[in-house]
């Protein structure tokens, strides 16, 4: 059995942070020790880590790797080698592909193709529909990691809009219900304002007017009672934009917790005014909000008031978030640079790193209840990244995304990810890929 030991970092895990050595067996964590570990076993394998960090690898609940069907967009292996290269060591992706992943077959099918091609390990979310309550019942809740339910920001089958279907949903998932929440009647009068205004010139900062806040928690707080009235229900509200939200999230421990929340690095790095800059660039749904949203989004990160920090990664291609405002897609690529935005605002004094450790690491493994990962503890998987101090710029030749593009491109950072191990072998280290493709199907605890 391989032994691999990361000495003399400094370990940044459950809220502690010190130096000491992280020893791992085969494929699992064996020791976690301040200071040295003691006797090295022979044969064992030196990761040099003074200097650096070290952290559990991050846990991304929402990217959108576009296989299979959207595949000119980005694919699970390009995708994984990207969250590799950022620090993520494991990925749950959403249904809103070509053909939507409605079924258990289809679920089969996305997991058949993650085995064969990514890098990290990886989870799919069954898209809730208006017509597969029956598939969503038998889900199996041991390898998926949840529903996915768009209230707003799609079309056809996976747009669940009724009350009564989305009551009967709550009560018939077996799994979480992740929720894009926004109200399509809102934004579509909204729309209309904004066209009579400007024909299809509207400009681009108009996006935050016609996807408004009133949009957000006009279905958010929708989707949270109907939660709340089903006592079996778990709802975790994705991608949250505005400070009123806030208020509809459950407190108290995270393991009693039925409403959560996640909030995306965007949201918490950018504010409206990036849309006079960068336009469509950063054009999301739901959409960067005022620089009050941004600072109580992050003081709700810091606070443990909001669960998960994620990236809702959604390539497009250059040309397809160019044109007119109402053409443009919306959605871009986070994945390789998520976690060292995030150093940044700790750089800035803006969050504290023990609270990304807990946001991007624990908390999506407790949320998701995911075996044996999210933390740095004896027995659980070797999921580790260490990343140090080290200032570079985002280029468009460091960039791994297949649409060749990023939001923060040209973005000075003050630290890298130096090496990112997915169950205790080395994936990313100094730079390069080492040609491993350990990754392997999430697991989740049945209560």
């Amino acid at each position: 059995m391989k032994k691999i030991l990361v000495q003399g970092g400094t370990i940044v895990n459950e809220g502690a942070i010190f130096r000491g050595d992280l020893l791992i067996e085969g494929e699992f964590i064996a020791a976690v020790a301040p200071g040295e570990i003691g006797a090295i076993p022979p044969g064992t394998e030196i990761i040099a880590a003074a200097g650096k960090y070290v952290i559990p690898g991050v846990i991304d609940d929402q990217v959108h790797f576009r296989e299979p069907g959207l595949t000119h967009k980005e694919e699970i292996a390009g995708g994984s080698r990207a969250a590799a290269a950022g620090g993520i060591t494991s990925f749950m992706d959403m249904p809103n592909v070509v053909p939507p992943t409605t079924t258990r077959a289809r679920l089969l099918e996305k997991h058949e193709i993650a085995r064969r091609s990514s890098l990290v390990n990886y989870s799919f979310y069954l898209g809730a529909s208006t017509d597969n309550m029956d598939e969503v019942r038998r889900a199996d809740p041991r390898v998926t990691c949840g529903v996915k339910l768009f209230m707003g920001s799609s079309t056809g089958d996976l747009l669940v809009e009724r009350v009564d279907l989305l009551e009967r949903l709550f009560a018939a998932s077996p799994l979480l219900v992740a929720a894009h929440c926004e109200d399509n009647a809102i934004i579509r009068d909204n729309l209309a304002r904004y066209r009579a205004l400007y024909g299809e010139a509207i400009p681009p900062a108009c996006h935050p007017l016609i996807r408004d806040r009133a949009a957000c928690f006009a279905s958010s707080s929708l989707a949270a009672r109907l939660a709340r009235a089903c006592p079996s229900a778990r709802l975790h509200i994705l991608h949250l934009s505005t400070r009123e939200e806030l208020a509809l999230l459950d407190g108290g421990p995270r393991a009693e917790r039925r409403i959560t929340g996640e909030a995306c690095v965007h949201h918490l790095w950018f504010n409206d005014s990036a849309y006079l800059t960068l336009g469509n660039r950063v054009k999301w749904n739901p959409a960067i909000k005022t620089e009050e949203d941004r600072l109580a989004l992050l003081r709700a990160v810091n606070d443990g008031v909001i669960d998960v920090v994620a990236t809702d990664h959604a390539p497009h291609l250059p040309g397809e978030k160019e044109g007119t405002y109402a053409r443009a897609a919306s959605g871009g690529p986070m994945v390789q640079h998520a976690l060292v935005v995030m150093l940044e605002l700790v750089e800035r004094g803006e969050i504290s790193l023990a609270a990304v450790v807990e946001r991007m690491c624990h908390a999506p493994a407790d949320i998701f209840r995911v075996e044996r990962r999210g933390y740095l503890r004896p027995g659980y998987k070797a999921d580790v990244v260490l990343f140090e101090r080290h200032p570079w710029r985002v280029t468009r030749e460091s960039l791994l995304y297949k649409c060749g593009w990023s939001p923060v491109e040209g973005l000075p950072l003050s630290h890298r990810v130096v090496t990112t191990l997915v169950n205790g072998q080395a994936v990313y280290q100094d730079g390069q890929f080492t040609g491993a493709r350990p990754g392997e199907a999430l697991g989740f605890h049945v209560r």
